[in-house]
């Protein structure tokens, strides 16, 4: 068995190591100590909560602030933790601090889960990661515990400010309320500390790295992945804010009747979150069709490479973007920043793009037949899981076995990465290819 583990590749060792621990947390999640009294939960519904847990999504069978006890909601923030970090970063994190020197095939591993160009400076990088993660995370703690302190005991509001905290920078929308942040819609500090929160964990560590030795060091210029991230993030930000707030303006069952800051709050609130996190503070089964539209938009982009975040990431969005502008320019070349990208990272980001569009397809068709809801509702969910957001129309627990099981592969293939899975499938012992003549082909 150890022999078949060495053989397989980083693609489907990571794989492997994400599939050993949902199966563990699924039993965790099964025993009696993990629910409050009187609760009963099937071995499908653990298993959906434990993915959506450690694919960092947010979307749930049952309700997770009256199914769960004190110990349930720790295992479920615990996962979240470990998927926010990644399976092979978390066990990483292990050996470092008791003393273990990292092998060269641990590193490709790291390497391939935190999408980093080299393999080389992955230890030095996984400390400066753990001292984010905490820094962050416990100011974010910090900061909610204040507000929850206003509404229940001190020792409740510390927990769920920690929960809170965790779930919100890992982008993965649990939360201890059973309607969610609604019953906070108005709160500034509230809909602010989880918007910063979900920013810093959606934006990618790398960014976050590339901030602070920029701030430190003087340096007046971040490497062009950060670049294309903050770029991409803040104009999808601003996009989504702007129009969720003209789609919704007059729409009563969501913000039509809040004053117009309490407007501007939700918008940017619910335009941060639709980027792969899974909180909401209205209702969102009352959304108008054109805002779900566009919801699934940002949702299928997603957030930053190398984040907690799923979907086809901003940098995919962004270098097809500026591919497009160039073709439109009758440019030669990607041109971004005044620098030049080769043809691979666009070949890359068109894979990409063109696997998730195939898969979310089919994963939507398959629902359609297996269940009886309507074409919005089902897209909604579907690219909701695939984008690891969470956010839901309402119609997660009424799925059938069957299209249950089709959400929990989305959400796990989410996680990783289309591209990955399609990796770790199509693998085989290198060929040598001959090159064929070239020939035009007449495309648009």
């Amino acid at each position: 068995m150890k022999e078949y583990i060495k053989k397989l590749s980083p693609s489907r060792k990571l794989i492997l190591g994400f599939l050993v621990a949902i199966l563990i947390g699924t039993f965790l999640l099964m025993m009696p100590f993990s629910l409050n009294e009187g609760e009963k939960l099937s071995f499908l519904s653990s298993l959906f909560t434990i993915v959506s847990a450690i694919c960092v999504t947010g979307l749930t069978v049952v309700d997770t602030a009256t199914v769960f006890s004190s110990i349930g909601t720790t295992i479920i923030i615990f996962f979240i933790q470990l998927g926010g970090l990644g399976v092979m970063t978390f066990s990483s994190i292990i050996f470092l601090a008791t003393g273990k020197k990292m092998t060269f095939y641990e590193r490709e591993l790291l390497k391939e889960e935190r999408n980093a160009d080299n393999s080389g400076e992955i230890a030095e990088f996984i400390k400066k990661l753990l001292l984010i993660v905490l820094s962050i995370e416990t100011i974010g703690a910090i900061i909610l515990t204040t507000q929850f302190m206003q509404k229940m005991p001190l020792g409740k509001s510390i927990y769920f400010g920690i929960f809170h905290s965790i779930s919100a920078f890992c982008n993965a929308g649990f939360a201890l309320f059973s309607n969610n942040l609604e019953n906070f819609a108005s709160n500034i500090v509230v809909n602010l500390t989880i918007g910063y929160l979900i920013t810093l964990g959606g934006i990618g560590f790398a960014v976050i790295t590339s901030f602070i030795v920029v701030v430190r060091n003087g340096i007046d210029r971040f490497n062009l992945t950060s670049k294309m991230a903050i770029l991409v993030s803040i104009i999808l930000t601003f996009i989504g804010m702007l129009l969720f707030f003209i789609l919704e303006f007059s729409n009563p069952t969501t913000i039509g009747n809040m004053n117009f800051f309490q407007k501007i709050l939700a918008s940017y609130f619910q335009s941060v979150t639709l980027r792969t996190a899974g909180f909401n503070t209205v209702p969102l089964g009352n959304l108008r069709e054109a805002t779900i539209f566009i919801s699934c938009i940002l949702m299928f982009i997603g957030a930053s490479p190398g984040s907690t975040g799923g979907g086809i990431k901003t940098t995919t969005f962004g270098v097809i973007m500026f591919y497009v502008i160039g073709i439109a320019k009758k440019k030669e070349n990607i041109e971004v920043f005044k620098r030049r990208i080769d043809w691979e990272i666009l070949n890359r980001a068109l894979a990409i793009l063109v696997i998730a569009i195939t898969y979310v397809a089919f994963i939507i068709m398959c629902i359609l037949v297996l269940d009886d809801f309507s074409m919005e509702q089902v897209v909604f969910e579907v690219i909701s899981a695939f984008g690891t957001v969470g956010l839901t129309l309402g119609i997660t627990p009424q799925l059938s076995v069957i299209s249950k099981l089709l959400i929990i592969i989305t959400m796990f293939i989410g996680r990783l990465g289309p591209l990955t899975f399609a990796l770790a499938i199509g693998e085989t012992k290198k060929k040598v290819i001959s090159k064929y003549p070239k020939e035009n082909i007449l495309v648009g």
